[in-house]
This record gives structure tokens, sequence and C-alpha cells, in this order.
């Protein structure tokens, strides 16, 4: 199981789970995701983000806010941003895989690969979070059919490696067809949306507690 109790207290989810975090711009679902996944790599577990919104260096940094000791979890990012920007002298390390831009999904999906078997197979992580950010972005980039099939298997991944998977969506940007069509493949969706005192306030839907 995984254990979302600092996040979500006392929430747990089965491995292979995929959950949506969706809501407007600016209610903190970047950082629940984050969170989520900061909470994994306290308690030793592999994390991957693919990030199509930010580069890599601005995840790290942000991820480094989250750990004691940055330099002593298993992070790894798929950067769909800095190639498209034109930076085309980057390169693969142990930390960082580039994709060439948010429309390449199958280099995306090679390179989640790459780091799902690395952290089962070499760092011995049989526990892996990975976190997408954002579908929004990849949806400017292309169809919602394309886009529907990419997270078809982007998910099915994920419950084969028996891993977590977070996804974050900006509800607001998409009508309700392309969200209700988009919710059909995750096991767990939560709802972000903020009060009147701007504090995020969260509605889970298929997510159990012990």
């Amino acid at each position: 199981m995984y254990d979302l109790a600092d996040v979500l207290p006392d929430a747990e989810l089965d491995p292979g789970t995929n959950l949506l975090i969706a809501g407007p711009p600016l209610t903190g679902k970047r950082r629940i995701a984050l969170d989520i996944l900061a909470s994994g790599s306290t308690q030793g577990e592999g994390s991957i983000v693919v990030t199509t919104k930010d580069s890599a260096e601005k995840i790290i940094e942000e991820y480094a806010d989250r750990v004691d000791d940055i330099d002593a979890v298993d992070v790894g990012v798929v950067d769909c941003v800095t190639k498209q920007r034109g930076v085309g002298n980057v390169k693969d390390d142990a930390r960082i895989k580039y994709a060439s831009s948010p429309v390449d999904m199958t280099g995306i999906g090679i390179k989640l690969s790459e780091f799902l078997e690395e952290f089962y197979e070499v760092r011995g992580h049989r526990k892996n979070r990975i976190m997408l950010h954002s579908v929004s972005t990849l949806l400017m980039y292309s169809d919602l059919q394309t886009v529907f099939r990419f997270l078809h298997v982007f998910t099915g991944r994920v419950q084969s490696a028996d891993a977590l998977g977070v996804y974050v969506i900006d509800s607001t940007a998409h009508d309700d067809q392309t969200m209700n069509t988009l919710k059909q493949l995750f096991d767990a969706v939560i709802e972000v949306e903020e009060d009147d005192g701007g504090e995020p306030t969260l509605h889970t839907a298929g997510i159990p507690t012990r």
C-alpha cells in the first residue's frame, strides 16, 4: 500500500493506483502532488516526475524543499520543456532525462520506462511514485483522442509496475466532456477548491482510509 497520511490523513492507496488531482489554477494542485511524491521519498520509495510545464531544475529545486537531503533520495525527472525552449546541448544523466517536447509522447514514454526499469532493477525500489504535471499542457499541444491514448498507456504502465501515479489537471481549462472522458482513466480523484480564506479544500473520490 502507498501511505498518503502526510498529505491526506489516514489515506492509503493500492499499488497500481492512478490518482487525478483536478482544480482551478492557483489552488495548490502541484504542491499537493509534489507533497505526495516527497512523502514517498521520506519512506525510501522512488519518485519520478514527468514535467511538461517547468524545467527539471525548477522541479528539483521545489522537491529539495520537501526532503531533508535531495542527494539522499532517488528522484528522476523527465523534462519535456528544456529542449523545446531551444536548449539543444543538454544530455541525460542519472537524475534528468529529456524528451524533445510535450508533443513527443513516444519519447516521454520511453524516458519514463527507462527510469522505472532503473529504479526497480538497479536501485532496488519496489515502490515508486510517478507524477505527471500537467495533463492540461498535453491538451494544449495535442487533441483529446491523442492525449487519451497516451494516458491509457501511461496509466497502464503505472499499474503494471505496481507504482502510484499522480496526475495534475486544470479543470477550468477544459469542458465537462473532456474532463469526464479523462476521468475514466483514473482510479481516484482529488478535487481541489479554494475556500473563502484562500486555502485549498479537498474533495476525494475513490481513496480508502484505514
